[in-house]
């Protein structure tokens, strides 16, 4: 993040003697008189009005005030010598600075209502128009510089939405869970022997037919292979850095006042730069499938089926499966397999070990002794 200033506006500070509410570059109360204490901090005046005092701006960019340590007068940074009393300033200790104060006050604060007389006074005012009594700080929290915008009636439509498909969501989560747990569970059970006949046995073979195809695929520009036809492009964000770029967008946060330790706050805004580029739709050839041949029997001797070729194709993959039902005293099994030679070791009427698991499947076979 990139900490982006907007300006700087004035403090404030409250007296510990007399309650006063002095601007933040007053360094004695305008009630009292009584000079501003090193440990007194500095607060936000109701409403922020950006400073245009560029000696001020230049003060606060300059470093935090110092108080002598003689007689406590506020000095500027830099100062070698106390304005009120000559001290050397060497050694004084700098005011903290640094705390963040909240968001930048902007706009029209409400009345303040003097506690003496109950007369109303604006924000701003630091002593009641009428009877001349400090006014209490804004407690009420102002207006910001940026809202956030009420949501629509479809958004909180949506958001019933999401959250009934929340529910659903754990349900379905809990439920994909306790199934799993159950196929652990029986996948702990040791599988048991029973004897099975060959019943009768089935066999399929397929060849698949690849043909060079469009395919669309999608990436950035940069990473397009070469020589390949681009259809079209559109601007994506693609990555997000602290530095200005020309194909990037600034995306600034809520501004903020921060206390510079000098009664004159620095307003920022955090920003980051999001880059943009171009995210591209491009088709290359790649040979896909097209079409699948398949062929299938009852007999030992399995075949591949016969594969014409147009122009342009050619064979992809194999595959082939045979299966064997076995029947036992009260029931009947399926066994796969992709050896030939098992296959055809399962003449009908031979008579098999079939290892089961908890689910009913078999497992493995082995011929009966």
């Amino acid at each position: 993040m990139v900490k982006k200033t907007v300006g700087y506006v004035e403090l404030e500070w409250s007296c510990p003697q007399c309650g006063t509410r002095n601007p933040g570059t007053a360094k004695i109360c305008t009630s009292c008189g009584r000079a501003q204490p090193e440990r007194v901090e500095f607060d936000q005046a109701a409403e922020e009005e950006l400073i245009e005092d560029q000696e001020l701006i230049a003060r606060a960019e300059a470093g935090a005030d110092v108080h002598c340590a003689f007689c406590g007068a506020r000095n500027p940074a830099g100062a070698e010598r106390c304005t009120q009393c000559g001290a050397d300033l060497t050694s004084a200790e700098a005011r903290e600075s640094g705390r963040v104060m909240g968001a930048h006050r902007v706009g029209p604060a409400a009345p303040v209502t003097c506690p003496q007389c109950g007369a109303q006074n604006p924000a701003t005012a630091t002593r009641c128009t009428q009877c001349n009594a400090s006014l209490p700080r804004v407690s009420a929290a102002p207006k910001q510089l940026t809202q956030t915008p009420a949501p629509s009636t479809a958004a909180k439509v949506g958001g019933r939405k999401l959250g009934l498909l929340a529910i659903l969501g754990i349900g379905a989560a809990a439920l994909a869970a306790i199934a799993v747990c159950v196929i652990v569970v029986l996948a702990l059970i040791p599988s048991r022997e029973v004897v099975g006949q060959v019943e009768s046995v089935q066999w399929v073979r397929s060849i698949e037919i690849q043909a060079l195809t469009d395919v669309r695929h999608e990436d950035w520009r940069d990473e397009v292979p070469a020589g390949v036809r681009i259809q079209s492009c559109t601007q994506k964000h693609r990555s997000t850095q602290d530095s200005p770029a020309s194909n990037a967008t600034e995306v600034c946060g809520t501004p903020y006042t921060v206390d510079t330790g000098t009664g004159v706050g620095k307003v920022v805004q955090d920003c980051e730069y999001h880059v943009y580029d171009d995210w591209c739709t491009y088709t290359v050839q790649e040979w896909r499938r097209a079409d699948t041949r398949t062929l299938n029997g009852n007999d030992y001797n399995p075949r591949w089926p016969d594969l014409p070729l147009g122009g342009g194709q050619r064979e992809g993959d194999r595959d082939e499966s045979y299966e064997i039902l076995f029947q036992t005293e009260n029931k009947t099994y399926t066994y796969t397999t992709s050896s030939l030679d098992q296959f055809r070791e399962c003449q009908i009427g031979s008579r098999w070990n079939l290892k089961v698991n908890a689910l009913g499947g078999v497992k493995s076979i082995e011929p009966a002794r």
